[in-house]
């Protein structure tokens, strides 16, 4: 059985890992400067919540780390370029990100969008090494990552969200909306990670629903602390969502309902975890979604 501390110690070692990889694959000598803006979107800050998923679903199923290590930078890469291109002006316009000044802030306009579309074609390259991942795994992955980013996840998401602004949504829309804009590259790293390694349907099944509540869990918490931390706590411009007149759960449901929604969330992931019948194998990725519901930033 693995321990808090063990989790502890798990946790700064694969973050350590995750963040020397970073450092070799993501590329200082792109031209004109452009390796500078990428490195600035991605290294030095952030939970890096989607590669530990990657690395304890992997590690639950006994899968191969080299590939899952490799899953874990792309989902990063990906995420890092969607908050670059979020952050800029045409969307949502804000100044501040992991505790400093945005890219497009930093470098201008034009290199952020360009650092943002390097990364997520550099995410892809990462998945598609010459050798030491099959073939047939590189597909899977890239499949699934594929996916949660575009037009049915991520993407799709941020287009329903710039949409919204204004509007009110149903509770049944806005969890729509987050469940592809956040929920589902959360959702897909749980599936990398499990796709590195051997499953059964069932298993297979419910991981997907863990990764399902945890990303939606992961936005509900979001919203929550939007309204109920300090710029300097979250690294970000907080009441952002509040001053754009964009829809949330807070604003949706209530500041207490939310809560009550978020909890409920983290219970229907460890519901899922023990229907795997992985046991302790699971057990990291138990504390993972212990520590989304209960983060404060």
């Amino acid at each position: 059985m693995v321990t808090p501390a063990d989790a502890d110690a798990w946790t700064r070692e694969q973050l350590a890992t995750v963040e020397r990889a970073l450092q070799d694959w993501v590329p200082e000598d792109a031209p004109a400067g452009l390796g500078l803006a990428m490195r600035y979107g991605v290294l030095d800050g952030g939970k890096r919540l989607r590669p530990l998923l990657v690395l304890a679903s992997c590690r639950a199923v006994a899968g191969d780390c080299a590939a899952a290590l490799r899953a874990a930078v792309a989902v990063e890469l990906i995420h890092a370029y969607s908050l670059v291109h979020d952050d800029m002006p045409c969307m949502d316009n804000d100044v501040l990100r992991r505790g400093k000044p945005t890219v497009h802030v930093q470098f201008g306009q034009a290199q952020a969008m360009l650092a943002g579309d390097a990364m997520q074609a550099l995410a892809f390259e990462v998945l598609t090494p010459d050798e030491g991942v099959a073939p047939a795994l590189q597909a899977r992955l890239v499949g699934l990552l594929a996916r949660s980013a575009g037009h049915a996840g991520m993407a799709g998401g941020q287009a329903i969200d710039l949409a919204s602004i204004g509007r009110d949504l149903s509770e049944a829309q806005l969890r729509d909306m987050h469940q592809r804009k956040t929920g589902a590259l959360l959702q897909a790293s749980v599936l990398m990670g499990a796709a590195c390694g051997a499953t059964t349907a069932a298993q297979w099944q419910a991981l997907s629903e863990y990764g399902a509540a945890i990303g939606f869990a992961f936005q509900v918490v979001d919203d929550i602390l939007d309204v109920t931390q300090a710029s300097e706590t979250l690294g970000k411009t907080a009441g952002k969502d509040l001053d754009h007149n964009k829809p949330t759960y807070v604003s949706v449901l209530g500041l207490e309902a939310a809560r009550r929604t978020a909890e409920a969330l983290r219970l229907e992931a460890h519901r899922a975890l023990t229907a795997s019948g992985l046991g302790a194998a699971a057990c990291l990725l138990a504390m993972l979604a212990d520590k989304v519901v209960e983060r404060d930033n």
